[in-house]
């Protein structure tokens, strides 16, 4: 009677022993592709925070450059309001896009007034403060192009995790889409047209 009673409940066990393997394996697969995404997301942000780093490098420099040629170029007033005012959008931005647009503003401003003193002033660039800190911020300019590559791979990285199945379903569950790519802004493709009649 006894061997009756253990062979009608062993199949109950091994159904519960195969159903908890099912489920232990999904519980690792799940953990291991939630942390393989959390990590993911970290790297995007770190790298973006870099970015950031030297953005604000250079965004540091640019006070230094203008008051150190402001004084010899009274007639550029037009040039040193367009950097006042792409330093301020880069100081209000908050998201990467803000940020990225807000870059855009303070590269060309400071590639304008760099134009206007190579061209127009060149005992300004024959000044060793002056000249020190053009190629500081050219210096900064590589430094940004290098961690801007770098965040495009990290994004591209995990946009593709992000996508791929089984993992956008883990994604979406735990609220992690795809991240901003960098862009470049829509008028780079063309030719700057620099005027210094104006």
């Amino acid at each position: 009677m006894r061997a009756m009673q253990s062979r009608r409940f062993k199949p109950w066990w091994v159904v519960l022993v195969v159903s908890l393997g099912i489920f232990a394996v999904i519980g690792a697969i799940s953990v291991d592709t939630y942390n393989n995404l959390a990590k993911q997301n970290q790297e995007v942000e770190a790298q973006w925070s870099q970015v950031e780093n030297v953005m604000q490098r250079r965004y540091d420099l640019i006070p230094n450059l203008v008051s150190a040629v402001k004084g010899s170029m009274n007639q550029e007033q037009k040039v040193f309001g367009q950097i006042a005012d792409a330093r301020k959008s880069y100081g209000s931005a908050t998201t990467v896009k803000e940020k990225a647009n807000a870059d855009n503003k303070v590269n060309s401003s400071v590639g304008t007034l760099i134009n206007v003193i190579q061209e127009n002033y060149p005992n300004l660039k024959s000044n060793t403060n002056v000249a020190t800190l053009m190629t500081q911020l050219e210096g900064s300019e590589n430094r940004i192009a290098v961690e801007r590559r770098r965040y495009i791979q990290q994004v591209k990285t995990y946009n593709q995790s992000v996508v791929t199945f089984p993992k956008n379903i883990f994604a979406s569950t735990m609220g992690l889409g795809k991240k901003t790519e960098f862009k470049a802004n829509s008028n780079a493709s063309k030719a700057p047209k620099v005027d210094f009649n104006n």
